[in-house]
């Protein structure tokens, strides 16, 4: 079977449509692929595993895997017949037995090629070697059998991967109207759609009003420096303000810590806000039902709503968490806990993923996201799945790498910012310092001297 058989072929079973069809997305396309009734059609399913396998002939790996379901029997075959190693990675997590995410038995520095049906944007090619790398498994190459992307080609290059495809969009399209299947209308919507796709999801990215409100706050003061502050007593807390409050733009608290808190407490803190010209952010890591949180955070003995801009958002309640937090109220916003800094950490992609959801649905709510990486490139690929113009907050950052005897993992300033986090914060490493000021300033100016390099040039 030649790739033209192949594309009549999946016409004629219906895989390959035209029309109107919502798209997960909530966009409307003109098109729409879908091959997993390949599997049921044995001619179809055994011409495109020889394509298949002319097209990575020449390509370096020592096993397969497939993405599930779809591509997972095509990828099983065309490892069968080319007498390599098959593995897969569960979708759902196993709390039971050895806990092994990969089925299959490998080493770790094997070499593992990739097959899937299609390609529409490289999020969930990147997702998928993010996986198979925290198990000590490379991944180079990707191979599709429909590349139907405006782009994805130089989205995975750009983080070191190849795409590899049976066939484009463009050349379906050229042969379906050269069979008189496609007429000149179709193709030139199809066209027009998956040209401006990129660019309309772009422009249409809605930019939240605290999430401005946090940038230009860091070009005010210079400062992507978020300080940490937590102290048991307002002595301490606002004796340490007095030291570094200039350097800072935004005061991460955790006002339920402080032992002697009383009316006069918030009062002041928003004296030192006004005087020093920092954001406040009261990490209460909201996680309840909407009615619940919407009552933590208004009302009892701190009513946070008063007096901090932002507050962490947990989604283990689900994304009707932010309206019950934030509907009907004004200059409020919250930052998604969508990872976390400490070993063994129950946050896994698939959560991060549902995190990115809720902002899409309702970024008037979502400033942005809190999130830990292990590497410059790491925290790239995290960055590069943000659904829109959403800042990147990081803990777990020191002038050096390692970790806590608590389990906290800590990157250098430097590979944070780098990487694409567009605030660092930072709590022991001032606060436990002979000199706070001196090292909360050194922390301001090598963040910045980066921060303005990445995005200011």
């Amino acid at each position: 079977m030649n790739k033209e058989q192949f594309v009549l072929e999946l016409k004629k079973i219906g895989a390959i449509k035209f029309g109107s069809f919502t798209l997960k997305s909530g966009i409307i396309s003109p098109f729409y692929f879908d091959l997993r009734d390949m599997i049921s059609f044995p001619a179809l399913l055994d011409g495109v595993v020889e394509l298949l396998k002319e097209k990575i002939k020449d390509l370096e790996f020592d096993m397969i895997t497939g993405i599930p379901y779809t591509a997972l029997p095509i990828a099983a075959l065309v490892a069968a017949k080319m007498n390599k190693p098959l593995v897969y990675m569960r979708k759902e997590e196993k709390a039971y037995g050895m806990g092994s995410k990969v089925i299959g038995k490998f080493a770790k520095g094997t070499k593992c090629l990739v097959i899937d049906d299609l390609i529409t944007t490289g999020a969930s090619k990147m997702e998928t070697a993010e996986s198979y790398e925290k198990e000590g498994i490379i991944i180079e190459d990707f191979v599709v059998i429909i590349d139907r992307s405006a782009n994805a080609g130089k989205e995975l290059a750009d983080l070191g991967y190849t795409l590899h495809s049976l066939i484009s969009l463009d050349e379906i399209l050229v042969l379906l109207q050269r069979k008189s299947l496609l007429n000149e209308d179709r193709i030139k919507a199809v066209k027009m759609f998956n040209e401006n796709l990129s660019s309309h999801v772009k422009q249409s990215k809605y930019v939240n009003p605290l999430t401005q409100k946090l940038l230009q706050k860091m070009r005010d003061k210079s400062s992507n420096l978020v300080l940490s502050l937590d102290v048991t007593n307002q002595k301490e807390f606002f004796g340490m303000l007095d030291q570094v409050g200039d350097q800072i733009v935004m005061l991460k608290t955790h006002v339920d810590i402080i032992e002697d808190f009383d009316e006069r407490f918030i009062p002041r803190l928003l004296r030192y806000a006004n005087q020093q010209n920092f954001l406040i952010f009261e990490d209460r890591k909201f996680a309840d039902i909407g009615n619940t949180v919407r009552h933590q955070f208004r009302e009892g003995v701190y009513r946070i709503a008063d007096w901090a801009e932002y507050v962490t958002v947990h989604m283990l309640a689900g994304e009707m968490i932010l309206q019950g937090l934030f509907e009907g109220l004004e200059g409020h916003s919250g930052f998604v806990l969508a990872r976390m800094s400490s070993k063994g950490n129950l946050l896994n992609e698939n959560y991060s993923r549902n995190c990115f959801e809720a902002a899409r649905k309702y970024p008037q709510w979502v400033a942005g996201f809190i999130g830990h990486g292990s590497s410059m490139e790491d925290i790239k690929r995290f960055k590069s799945k943000f659904p829109g113009n959403e800042l990147l907050l990081m803990p777990g950052v020191k002038k050096e790498e390692g970790a806590d005897a608590m389990g906290q993992q800590y990157i250098t300033i430097e590979e944070a910012v780098s990487g694409g986090a567009d605030c660092i914060i930072v709590g022991r490493g001032i606060l436990e310092a002979e000199e706070p000021r001196t090292e909360a300033k050194l922390y301001r100016e090598r963040a910045w001297r980066i921060y303005k390099k990445r995005e200011l040039p």
